[in-house]
């Protein structure tokens, strides 16, 4: 073959530019002439390029471009742009009737088709794959794969999946094309695979129908909404419960927030101040150094029997064997941890590195450090959030060390971090340290030592709208 007409590139981003666009079209003229998905190949390609086979493996070489690693980019861009691959989830219902639903809506020939033949035709022992249907013999549209999650184990559990479960799916299914949240030009080109979750110990077929049909349908819905958004995951992750695991993992998504600072070396006496502190997703619960000393770090646990679903910060000020000491909070839960900015950079870059490593919070509290920028700026890690601290021996009644808070955005704009202010905090200095930009307001004494403390706490929380929005009284759950 003559290459006249083809000029060789001159740069490599040339030559993949050439190499995708001639790769794509040998992929459309062979998957239309195969009637399936093709991949390009060296020869295919060259003819689109107009050269010689030996001369594109000579390009190919010179430019040192993998034709592999380029079939298998293109392969995979092409995959998500031809065919529908869609993905739903439901949990619906309650008791051991409960029913879950995961489920791929998409093309025939695409990914979810291959996926839909493989299951029919490659059977497992307990999780027999079977088509839904509405009664025997009638099938909905889309063709749907039922897919038990639990092993089938007897006649008992089977006639719980081939019954009102299957029934279930595909009434679900039929209803979804009828109320056209499936596309009914769609019927004859899609398929779907749904995996059902039926409990062993589920009795009541009504409510297996029930609760399968309802999560179905509302899996579909989400599917061909592309449910959920980002936005939507943004939001609730670090707010959201799982019913199975019982309790929140919080973290710290959206200041400002209220730090109460339990120094008491007493735990009994700690437990009844969280008891009266009111619930709200602004609050963290310090667990002061006096009572790390007196109780060590297990206390951690001893006071999540009280609050199992608030943020902990664990206040070791670590000067030393940073690693160390962040394991020794993590193992006992803390979703924070505190080492003393007076530390070596080595060891705060190493407890800065532990606790990233780990996916918790690292702190360093700047208290008696001079000057906080120039100390951060000698660290690798870069902590998660700052603390500007006046010590109690040293409190006069006003916070002082506020104007390091725009310093600190300054000297730092690409880093992102909280800034945390303590020391003598009441609520007029927290309300100015806020407006000066502070993420989070550290609170000891003014709420502990209160003879209410429920009122102490709602007085930072009304300090701003949206802490003020947050306090249990305004709590509500909305999906």
């Amino acid at each position: 073959m003559s290459d006249k007409n083809t000029k060789k590139p001159e740069t490599r981003e040339e030559f993949l530019r050439m190499l995708v666009n001639a790769a794509k079209k040998e992929v459309e003229a062979r998957s239309i002439l195969k009637g399936k998905r093709a991949k390009p190949t060296i020869s295919g390609t060259a003819k689109i390029l107009n050269v010689h086979r030996d001369t594109l493996y000579s390009w190919l070489k010179e430019f040192n471009v993998d034709f592999k690693e380029v079939v298998n980019g293109l392969t995979q861009s092409l995959s998500v742009g031809k065919y529908t691959y869609l993905i739903g989830e439901a949990l619906v219902g309650e008791g051991n009737e409960v029913a879950h639903v995961d489920l791929l809506i998409g093309d025939k020939d695409g990914p979810v088709g291959e996926a839909f033949a493989a299951g029919l035709a490659h059977l497992s022992m307990g999780h027999t794959p079977l088509l839904a249907v509405i009664r025997p013999n009638l099938p909905p549209k889309p063709h749907t794969l039922l897919v038990p999650k639990v092993t089938v184990k007897n006649l008992e559990d089977a006639n719980k999946v081939f019954g009102p479960a299957q029934a279930a799916v595909a009434k679900a299914v039929a209803d979804a094309v009828e109320e056209e949240i499936i596309p009914k030009d769609k019927v004859d080109d899609w398929v779907i695979i749904c995996s059902v979750f039926v409990h062993p110990q589920a009795k009541d077929y009504r409510k297996i129908y029930h609760y399968n049909y309802s999560a179905t349908k509302l899996a579909l819905k989400r599917a061909l909404a592309k449910y959920p958004s980002l936005e939507k995951i943004f939001y609730d992750k670090d707010r959201a419960k799982h019913p199975i695991m019982g309790f929140r993992v919080p973290r710290l998504w959206r200041p400002p927030y209220l730090q109460i600072s339990l120094d008491i070396p007493d735990l009994e006496r700690t437990k009844k101040i969280i008891e009266q502190i009111p619930k709200s997703d602004r609050i963290i619960l310090e667990v002061g150094t006096p009572l790390i000393k007196r109780y060590g770090t297990k206390v951690i646990n001893q006071l999540r029997e009280v609050a199992k679903d608030v943020f902990f910060i664990a206040d070791l000020k670590t000067l030393d064997v940073g690693k160390v000491e962040v394991d020794l909070a993590y193992e006992e839960t803390a979703e924070a941890v505190v080492a003393a900015g007076l530390a070596p950079p080595e060891t705060l870059n190493a407890f800065i590195y532990e606790a990233k490593r780990l996916g918790i919070y690292a702190a360093v509290d700047m208290l008696n450090v001079e000057n906080p920028v120039k100390k951060l700026k000698t660290l690798k890690e870069f902590p998660d959030i700052v603390i500007l601290h006046r010590g109690i021996d040293q409190e006069t009644g006003r916070t002082i060390g506020l104007e390091n808070i725009q310093k600190l955005r300054q000297a730092f704009k690409d880093k992102k971090f909280l800034i945390a202010v303590a020391g003598g905090i009441v609520p007029l200095t927290a309300k100015e340290a806020l407006e000066k930009g502070a993420d989070i307001i550290i609170v000891g004494r003014y709420i502990t030592q209160s003879k209410d403390v429920e009122r102490a706490v709602r007085e930072f929380l009304e300090i701003t709208p949206t802490m003020r929005e947050d306090v249990d009284l305004f709590r509500v759950h909305v999906e």
